[in-house]
């Protein structure tokens, strides 16, 4: 999936029709359980071994293979505690945990995870490539691979141009970015994002979308924690509400947010006469205080995105991150990464093509292209440059070296005074 600035114009699913109301939620209802909480609780407690806060209490759910899940609740409900013990970086004081029904600490199970936690922790002297590099060594990726993965997700994230430049020098925006590639280097099965929003532009923020969706498609489990309700609405297929440490709502995005009593109708504009007498209908069967006419508007992303566009399409300059042109091709699976790869491959044949090559002549001397391209170019500025200083003869097989030239008396005198002015003498004999 070519993910470009046009594609993003593309309206996202909708609140009440939600990617879990498609025909995906059926097929979300018969997956496995990639995820298993029940009765899930954690007490932090003091030196003393009492109790100090009770930050999970009873929580219980499951996440299907394929599924985008939301946690959702204010700062202090539980949700980043819920996401440590999933990754079994926090023990649970009650409860079960299973991550592909084994336990999070199994060390099998955590080389198919990816994780991006609410803070990028990542080594401030090294550049993205190393830090790739680096991520890709700790899940022993062959070194081609580790290699081919940071290109595309280099590209992918829109930090190629800037790859030699340390973590330590980035903003907010472009360490979530780099983030977030080094939560998918290991083309995880479990994808676990606290925050992947947080400091990113519009732009960023709606491939980190396209991202999830991708993901999604290709059966990836996708655990979504986020502040930024919009987010969580575009892409969630079902989601939690946490308050106090408890599941206060659970369900998919159609069953939470649908109202009940009330219908939405959009038309195309109406002459005036036909609008009045669609009102006259409505207000004399329902009253005139529950209807409510205006016009759709577009969402303030949307609206972004077309302002950037316009300004690409006029080559304005930017210094910062580039929007990521592509989903890494391993991430997307293969039957689409060879669709594009036959793309790429038509691209390269419709190109134009480089400069004829001229044949030598019969019983001239073979030679290499890229040294008969530099001659041509030596030759064009031998050409351009004109030839103002007599130049030195050379010599020639039948010449012999060309004699030094012999110093004239006056030479010689001058060559003596100076060299006694030098050793402190006063040049006369």
């Amino acid at each position: 999936m070519a993910t470009s600035l046009s594609d993003l114009q593309a309206p996202l699913p909708s609140a009440a029709s939600g990617p879990g109301s498609s025909g995906r939620a059926m097929n979300l209802a018969a997956a496995e359980s990639v995820v298993r909480v029940s009765g899930l609780g954690k007490v932090f407690k003091d030196f003393w071994g009492r109790p100090k806060a009770r930050a999970v209490e009873g929580v219980s759910f499951e996440v299907k293979r394929g599924e985008v899940f939301g946690l959702l609740g204010p700062n202090g409900s539980g949700k980043s505690t819920t996401v440590k013990m999933l990754l079994g970086l926090l023990y649970p004081t009650k409860g079960v945990v299973e991550v592909f029904g084994r336990s999070p600490r199994h060390v099998a199970t955590k080389a198919r995870i990816g994780y991006l936690p609410e803070e990028s922790y990542l080594y401030r002297y090294l550049d993205s490539r190393e830090t790739l590099e680096f991520f890709g060594n700790l899940f022993q990726l062959p070194s081609d691979k580790r290699k081919d993965r940071t290109e595309q997700l280099l590209e992918m994230v829109g930090l190629k141009n800037v790859q030699r430049r340390v973590v330590g020098e980035f903003s907010k925006g472009m360490q979530r970015r780099i983030g977030l590639a080094q939560a998918l280097i290991n083309d995880p099965d479990l994808v676990i994002l606290d925050e992947p929003t947080a400091g990113l532009d519009p732009i960023g923020c709606r491939e980190v979308k396209d991202l999830i969706l991708a993901l999604a498609r290709r059966g990836k489990t996708v655990i979504l924690s986020s502040h930024l309700l919009a987010d969580v609405q575009d892409v969630c297929d079902r989601v939690v509400i946490y308050y106090g440490g408890r599941i206060q709502a659970m369900g998919s995005l159609g069953e939470l947010l649908t109202e009940r009593d009330s219908v939405q109708i959009t038309s195309p504009v109406l002459p005036p006469r036909i609008l009045e007498r669609v009102l006259e209908i409505l207000r004399a069967e329902m009253g005139a205080d529950s209807i409510r006419v205006d016009s759709p508007t577009q969402n303030l992303e949307s609206y972004f995105l077309s302002v950037v566009q316009r300004a690409r399409a006029a080559e304005a300059k930017t210094s910062g991150a580039t929007s990521g042109g592509r989903v890494a091709a391993y991430l997307k699976g293969d039957a689409e990464a060879h669709a594009e790869a036959g793309e790429n491959v038509l691209e390269r044949l419709a190109m134009p093509s480089a400069a004829p090559v001229v044949e030598p002549a019969a019983g001239a001397s073979q030679v290499e292209p890229a040294a008969a391209a530099d001659s041509q170019r030596l030759d064009a500025l031998t050409r351009a440059v004109p030839n103002t200083a007599t130049p030195t003869p050379r010599p020639t097989p039948t010449q012999g070296p060309v004699p030094a030239p012999t110093p004239s008396a006056a030479d010689l005198a001058k060559a003596d005074d100076k060299l006694s002015s030098l050793l402190g003498g006063d040049g006369k004999k």
